[in-house]
Formats: C-alpha cells, sequence, structure tokens
C-alpha cells in the first residue's frame, strides 16, 4: 500500500501551500475559508506521514498477545496503537503546527482586516518600522510558546520517557 499511496502523496506534499491561493480564493467564498484552507493544506502532511511511521512501528505481535489475552478491537486501538503512535503523531503536530504558523503569516495577506499578516502589512505600507519590528517579534514569541506546548505534550502523553 505504500508504494502506491506514496508517489502521488510526496508529489501533492511538495507543493507549496501559498501556491494553492488562486485556488482557495475561486473556490471558498469568504476570505477566512481561503486561509483555512492554506492552513490546513500546509499542515495535514507532517501530521499523516508521522502517523503513518507511528503505525508502522507497531509490532505485529502485540495485536496477537492482545487478541490472545481476550482484548477486543476497542482495547486494541485504545490499549496498543494510540499510546504506541501518540509520540510519532505529537511530533507530526508539532511539525504541522511550525509549517502552519510559517503559513499563516503571508496568507493573511489574502484580504483580511486583522491578524498578524496583517499587522505587517499595515505597518509597512503605513512606514511604521517600530510597530513591524515589534509584531515580528511577537510572531517568534507566540510561535516559540506555541512549539512548548507541543514539546509539553509529547513529554506527557508519549509512553516511552525521554529522560
Amino acid at each position: 500500500m505504500q508504494k502506491l499511496t506514496n508517489v502521488p502523496f510526496q508529489f501533492m506534499r511538495m507543493i507549496s501551500p501559498l501556491s494553492w491561493e488562486p485556488i482557495a480564493v475561486i473556490v471558498f467564498l469568504a476570505w477566512d475559508n481561503a486561509i483555512i484552507f492554506l492552513i490546513a493544506i500546509a499542515a495535514v502532511w507532517p501530521v499523516m506521514f508521522s502517523t503513518a511511521t507511528g503505525l508502522a512501528k507497531v509490532d505485529p505481535n502485540w495485536f496477537k498477545v492482545a487478541r490472545n489475552l481476550g482484548a477486543n478491537p476497542w482495547h486494541i486501538l485504545t490499549r496498543i496503537i494510540i499510546p504506541a503512535i501518540t509520540f510519532d503523531v505529537l511530533t507530526g503536530i508539532r511539525l504541522a503546527l511550525g509549517v502552519a504558523w510559517i503559513v499563516i503569516i503571508p496568507a493573511e495577506f489574502l484580504g483580511v482586516t486583522s491578524g498578524f499578516g496583517y499587522a505587517i502589512q499595515d505597518a509597512r505600507e503605513g512606514m511604521i518600522y517600530p510597530n513591524l519590528m515589534a509584531i515580528i517579534l511577537v510572531i517568534g514569541v507566540v510561535g516559540y510558546v506555541l512549539d512548548g506546548i507541543c514539546v509539553a505534550l509529547i513529554k506527557r502523553y508519549a509512553w516511552h520517557k525521554q529522560s
């Protein structure tokens, strides 16, 4: 299955999320929906690939042992699969958040009247460079905090604890 799906998924992943902008503007009637689409198309790939990697690492013998011990499909999902892939899924979410954070700023140049992208464009057009620098610093701080939250979740919920 991986050989069949790898090429189309890798091809789609390599298309810049911002290159979907003209299509998003045509397909979605509201700017907000177009921006959400651009962020989603950027963020889906890290989560999808890291989840697939996590699933591939699950030892098939765990399922046999669980079935022999009387586990039903719900138990296999909640006691084996989810704990086994949590680290990979959360790592994918961390990567997706970073990509989405990078994409959201230029996506907000799309005619919206709020957000960091709009604030950058407004400060640039008004030549208010101290505000521009402050906005850039705030973007960095917010991104750093969001990444820190992801790291904390990974440390909290990954079943194999790191020192």
